[in-house]
């Protein structure tokens, strides 16, 4: 059976010998010894079942089934090194499409707002976004980057942080005033909740007591969806009590549309990332992306959700 990789390295050998006129001047072209560039020309030779060179102790010269090879061969190698060059200019330069899956709150909080600079510096770079409050698969759909929020599964990608967020329970200025403000995680139970459905404890919300001890609480949430916003506007409209990352309502905190409620049981921070395959042969689009998102996560103010 033909080794197509021997194939082409033979056939790359044979035409520096030609176009160098000798076995040495190939050597020392492509960093080989002389008897090593002899021996590979003989062995596609054997493979072709063909003599490809006349040698004499002076001199080479091709046979005629040799220049007809080398003509057709130096063709696959100078488009073969054509194809390489091109792969590794794009590589260089950012370019080419970019799909990113982000939280809606982050999107609609800080990255709607800077994508016209990327935009602006990347010409080359054309953007999917997509905003969503899923789980993406990075790998099975096809994701470039992808942003997330909590603790991260141990799946094999490379994770950047951008900020850290904090799960805060909140609800309004109207709804406690109705329904009173509970003291502790325990009274959380005679009030009317949302959550969110992708939570992995889909019927317990977790607290942290005296000394870091867990406080695992039960809840039969009135609503369930799958969107931070959802979550957030039926809070603001004063129908329950939910859980959200800062970063998805600090703003609404900071304007008294929201209230932020057993705060001394929080949990600790937790990271916001960004997600992508791998750092071997990383392209430059993703670099690019990513590196931007850490310089303006950086830059945000210091309000006690970013670090």
């Amino acid at each position: 059976m033909d080794n197509n990789r021997d194939l082409f390295d033979g056939m790359v050998i044979f035409c520096a010998v030609v176009d160098e006129n000798g076995f040495a001047a190939a050597a020392e072209r492509l960093g080989h010894s002389a008897s090593h560039i002899s021996k590979e020309v003989a062995r596609l030779e054997q493979r072709l079942g063909a003599r490809l060179l006349n040698r004499t102790t002076r001199t080479l010269s091709l046979t005629e089934i040799g220049r007809t090879y080398y003509e057709q061969a130096r063709t696959i190698v100078e488009d073969a090194r054509e194809i390489r060059n091109r792969i590794r200019a794009v590589g260089d330069k950012p370019a080419g499409l970019l799909r990113v899956s982000v939280p809606v709150s982050f999107a609609r909080n800080y990255l709607d707002a800077w994508l016209p600079e990327f935009m602006e510096t990347y010409a080359s770079v054309r953007l999917h976004i997509e905003a969503s409050d899923r789980m993406a698969d990075v790998v099975a759909e096809g994701f470039d980057v992808v942003v997330r929020a909590g603790r991260l599964d141990d799946t094999g990608l490379i994770a950047r942080r951008l900020m850290t967020t904090r799960l805060l329970t909140v609800a309004s200025p109207a709804y406690l005033a109705r329904h009173g403000m509970p003291e502790t995680p325990a009274e959380l139970a005679g009030h009317t909740l949302i959550d969110f459905s992708y939570r992995r404890t889909a019927t317990t919300w977790e607290y942290k007591g005296d000394g870091g001890r867990r406080i695992p609480v039960s809840v039969a949430p009135r609503l369930v969806c799958n969107s931070a916003e959802t979550e957030l506007s039926v809070a603001l409209a004063g129908a329950g009590i939910t859980r959200l990352p800062s970063m998805a309502c600090e703003k609404q905190i900071a304007s008294g549309a929201l209230v932020p409620i057993l705060t001394r049981y929080e949990e600790e921070p937790i990271g916001v990332f960004a997600l992508y395959p791998s750092r071997v042969h990383l392209a430059a689009k993703v670099r690019a992306f990513v590196d931007f998102l850490v310089d303006r996560c950086g830059g945000l103010p210091a309000t006690g959700t970013t670090g």
